[in-house]
């Protein structure tokens, strides 16, 4: 990729030859009103890729050209000059060794990197009885990479820790956009924003708000989105249940009976009967039971990560009558 032609001659000078030249180069009147336009080939461009910043609407009597990094004509940000009658290029403290201006005043740049995104100024030096000049300005954004979210702590338990989402990586000249759920972010006061909306508090996690989250980061020409990230919500166990909801059984009889809870990680279960300990695990069971099963049977639950536990009772009565087997309704 590349103009016509690129000029013939570089020039490579002391700081002290450089001032004096800029300073004869950009000694110029008030700027005309000659509406110069710069216009980026190709309009998306990708890191380490090339890009040719294309100068229209020059004016008559070019003496040269000047380009810089920003939107300031400042010698901190020359980037390099060139002068026509001598096709003579002048390489300023800017000048990174990737950019190449030609006769037409298109810059060229290699390779091109997250600092090289930005603003970039042409200043166009015309002959006459009064050196004068006109500027152009442009801004080159490059394509947005795919964002990733990173999160302070993926386990939070539930209601009691906060937790910051940042969208890496940190790029200059966009903008940062979040999602929950694949929705915009509500507004909520569990919810807040950084100043460039690069990071997302969540405040008292809860299920509601424990995701999916995705973040976006967009510029005037490309946008990304990352993969949505879930935060893995450490709550529970709530108060457990036991099943069946019968009471009343026969001697003779099979006794099974299940607690549930949900927790996150699952719950530690603990069975009692009457206070004695029975034995671990969501299930029982009891072959052949008599009357000496009746009691109170108690689940626990623990979770070891929320540190939080609670339990449920439930009354067992076994009648002495025996009935049969085959002939039990049991369960």
């Amino acid at each position: 990729m590349g103009p016509l032609s690129a000029p013939p001659c570089t020039l490579h000078i002391t700081w002290k030859e450089l001032l004096l030249t800029a300073s004869l180069l950009i000694f110029w009147n008030p700027p005309t009103t000659a509406q110069v336009r710069i216009e980026a080939q190709p309009t998306k461009v990708s890191e380490g890729k090339d890009i040719l910043l294309l100068v229209h609407n020059l004016p008559q009597n070019v003496a040269g050209y000047i380009w810089y990094k920003g939107q300031i004509m400042d010698l901190q940000y020359y980037i390099t000059a060139y002068a026509i009658d001598t096709e003579m290029l002048i390489f300023g403290p800017a000048y990174s060794g990737r950019e190449t201006v030609y006769s037409n005043a298109s810059l060229l740049i290699q390779s091109v990197n997250q600092k090289d995104a930005g603003s970039y100024t042409v200043e166009i030096i015309k002959r006459g009885e009064g050196t004068e000049g006109v500027t152009g300005h442009f801004t080159l954004y490059l394509e947005t990479p795919k964002p990733s979210i990173s999160s302070s702590n993926l386990n939070p338990r539930e209601a009691t820790e906060t937790v910051i989402l940042s969208c890496d990586p940190d790029t200059q000249d966009v903008s940062y956009l979040w999602w929950i759920n694949g929705q915009s972010l509500p507004i909520s006061r569990k919810l807040q924003l950084s100043e460039n909306n690069r990071t997302l508090v969540l405040f008292n996690v809860t299920k509601d708000t424990a995701g999916p989250y995705e973040c976006e980061m967009k510029n005037p020409v490309s946008s990304s989105r990352s993969d949505p990230v879930t935060l893995n919500l450490l709550y529970g166990p709530d108060i457990p249940s036991i099943f069946p909801s019968r009471t009343n059984y026969r001697s003779g009889q099979n006794l099974y009976l299940y607690c549930l809870t949900d927790s996150n990680p699952p719950a530690e279960y603990t069975w009692t009967i009457n206070g004695r300990f029975l034995q671990s695990g969501p299930r029982i069971y009891i072959p052949q039971i008599t009357t000496k099963h009746s009691g109170l049977y108690r689940c626990s639950v623990r979770n070891s990560a929320t540190g939080s536990e609670c339990s449920t009772f439930k009354s067992i009565r076994v009648s002495g009558k025996w009935i049969p087997a085959s002939l039990s309704t049991g369960f």
